[in-house]
């Protein structure tokens, strides 16, 4: 198999879709692997590095498509990479199409089998090439919260940790899940008062457990949102439906009670947003304000840490490729399978149940 990684455009995506040790397993496997130039320097990874591990340099997108059978990439296509697709090819890539309608039907277009690494999902309903880019937003997202609550950005003055008591920041985080729970441990640890709301009984109490006191628990209902938004401080989305577009759980109505100056953070946009006033920003312009509340609503968070996030990528990520690399499509023609899953388009089609109906939703 040629197995083809290119240079992430997406605004300010500094990941890579192979690193130089990843490559190199590929290679030894008896694929061939083309890296385009520089693709890995936002990640630290010189074209040197995989070159030593055996991959062949193409000087551009053009050459690196052209090439390539199976596209490993990290984020979406970008309008200048949609003519580049063929009907033989294979993408491998976090594509989020459930609430991307424009974007589905252009891949449908071009023929190619599309693979999201989001709805990859394993027998006991894991969604292990997911977990780590949610972890790291999870963790990113209370930092990035933290830092525009500050004036100087806008926020309200709020210092997360303040100085004990009444002088700590307020944190509510929407979803237990992978962001939810990693964004609660950052914004624990720094000092915040920080309430979870989850919907599920049997979550929340596994979550207690955890987090032995130092969280507030919340079921998902109107009251307790009624309770918690007019005094919250930053505001974490961070709920995930697989292969779905997220609900709306936040309304504008209650955007507006919340405090001026207050921050949503809405992990969520990749997959629409749980904040019905959320849009997508990107981080040259991460952030916007609606009714007094600064929304920073980045849909490729993780590319801020850029080499941990690679380097967690591929470790989750390396096994199902090294699996559609031998096997070809047919590795994701049995439904069920982890690779299965991860099928959203092929022979024109959409095949993945969630994405058809969410796409269907929003036409």
């Amino acid at each position: 198999m040629r197995i083809a990684c290119p240079t992430e455009i997406k605004d300010h995506e500094y990941r890579v879709g192979l690193t130089p040790e990843a490559a190199g397993r590929l290679v030894s496997a008896g694929h061939q692997v083309g890296i385009q130039q520089g693709a890995g320097l936002g990640s630290g990874f010189t074209d040197d590095e995989y070159t030593l591990a055996g991959a062949q340099l193409l000087p551009d997108a053009a050459a690196l498509y052209g090439w390539g059978e199976l596209i490993c990439k990290v984020k979406e296509p970008q309008p200048g990479e949609l003519p580049l697709l063929r009907p033989d090819h294979l993408l491998f890539s976090y594509l989020h199409l459930a609430a991307d309608p424009d974007l589905t039907h252009t891949l449908l277009a071009t023929g190619a089998t599309c693979l999201d690494l989001a709805t990859l999902q394993e027998v006991d309903g894991s969604l292990p090439t997911l977990a780590p880019m949610s972890r790291i937003a999870g963790r990113l997202a209370t930092i990035a919260g933290a830092y525009h609550l500050l004036k100087p950005q806008g926020g309200r003055g709020i210092l997360l940790p303040g100085l004990g008591g009444d002088h700590r920041g307020r944190v509510t985080i929407l979803g237990g899940g992978n962001v939810g729970r990693e964004a609660a441990e950052v914004a624990s640890g720094m000092g915040a008062v920080v309430r979870l709301v989850e919907k599920r009984d049997d979550r929340r109490a596994e979550l207690e457990r955890h987090f032995a006191g130092a969280v507030e628990l919340f079921d998902a209902s109107e009251q307790s949102l009624a309770r918690l938004l007019p005094e919250t401080h930053l505001l974490i989305g961070a709920v995930l439906v697989p292969g779905a577009r997220t609900p709306v759980v936040v309304s504008r109505e209650q955007v507006a009670s919340m405090l001026a100056g207050a921050v949503i953070v809405d992990v969520a946009i990749d997959q629409g947003g749980c904040v019905e006033t959320s849009r997508p920003t990107t981080h040259t312009a991460p952030t916007y304000v609606v009714g007094g509340v600064i929304h920073y609503c980045v849909a490729n968070m993780p590319s801020a840490a850029s080499r941990t996030a690679t380097l967690a990528l591929l470790a989750a990520t390396l096994p199902y490729l090294e699996q559609l690399a031998a096997a070809g499509v047919a590795a994701a023609l049995t439904p069920g399978t982890p690779l299965g899953h991860a099928l959203n388009l092929h022979d024109g089609k959409i095949v993945h149940p969630a994405v058809a109906a969410s796409v269907a939703g929003t036409e």
